[in-house]
């Protein structure tokens, strides 16, 4: 079974945030404290047209890949949480 990481989480994707170098960017340099490198760099999101559902399709496959988790799974997993983070609300 699936056990969720500690966040803080990406407030785009849900990456878990749990080391120095995957917080994203402000425009002044700072560290966010809200979005992952891969999603926010520099004050701007990096991909500022996704879709909610591109976005739950691309942590899928990304659950599914890197984690081996089974595709139903990942599924019921990102369908919960990615639409509750606040870039989507």
């Amino acid at each position: 079974m699936f056990n969720m990481p500690k966040g803080p989480f990406c407030q785009s994707c849900g990456m878990p945030m749990d080391a120095e170098g995957l917080f994203g960017s402000e425009p002044d340099g700072s560290k966010s404290s809200e979005y992952c490198i891969y999603c926010y760099q520099n004050g701007n999101f990096t991909a500022p047209n996704i879709t909610l559902a591109e976005m739950m399709e691309k942590a899928t496959a990304i659950l599914v890949e890197k984690k081996g988790m089974p595709d139903f799974q990942a599924k019921m997993i990102v369908n919960m949480f990615i639409p509750k983070l606040k870039r989507w609300n």
